[in-house]
């Protein structure tokens, strides 16, 4: 079992999250059972199951819940794109959140990488 909250992942996730709920605060409120709810929902997933990967015992468990995390992120990905469309997410903050996305994609990918190479 790992600590989750000591996972550099985990924390780039967590910081994500707590930023997308501050700003889905200002999508319309026809949207709380909409776009808002898939956006948090989405990302809170990412951190929710690096946390319940690691709770679990062994490598192989963990890094199954690594790839449900990164099917999340990918999800993410998607939903900022609609919102950037539909005028939800100016251009800056769309780039910024994109680009935070990715950044937890790739390390995602790389913590699953690593997992795989020390079986």
């Amino acid at each position: 079992m790992k600590d989750f909250r000591k996972q550099k992942v985990w924390e780039k996730a967590h910081r994500l999250t707590l930023d997308l709920y501050n700003i889905t605060k200002t999508f319309p409120k026809e949207e709380l059972y909409g776009l808002t709810a898939q956006i948090r929902r989405s990302c809170s997933s990412i951190p929710a199951n690096i946390a319940e990967g690691c709770g679990r015992h062994g490598d192989a468990e963990l890094a199954r819940f690594l790839q449900i995390a990164l099917g999340s992120a990918s999800e993410l990905e998607y939903h900022l794109l609609l919102a950037h469309d539909l005028g939800l997410l100016n251009d800056a903050a769309y780039e910024i959140l994109s680009s935070e996305t990715k950044e937890v994609k790739q390390m995602l990918t790389g913590f699953i990488k690593k997992l795989k190479a020390e079986r």
